[in-house]
């Protein structure tokens, strides 16, 4: 997968670019790419920055 250090300054380009090649391997190579992309994602959200004024 394409990101840097931090798993920031990633696109929604990447994102889909990541999508379709999972998309393109066996399906149970799809289930650990997902995993970990999943995983990669909740991090990102889990360290960005929080809107407390919503």
């Amino acid at each position: 997968m394409s990101t840097d250090a931090a798993g920031e300054g990633r696109t929604h380009e990447d994102l889909l670019s990541d999508l379709e090649v999972i998309e393109e391997q066996p399906l149970d190579e799809r289930v650990a790419a997902y995993a970990a992309l999943h995983d990669e994602l909740a991090r990102r959200l889990e360290s960005g920055p929080r809107d407390h004024h919503a």
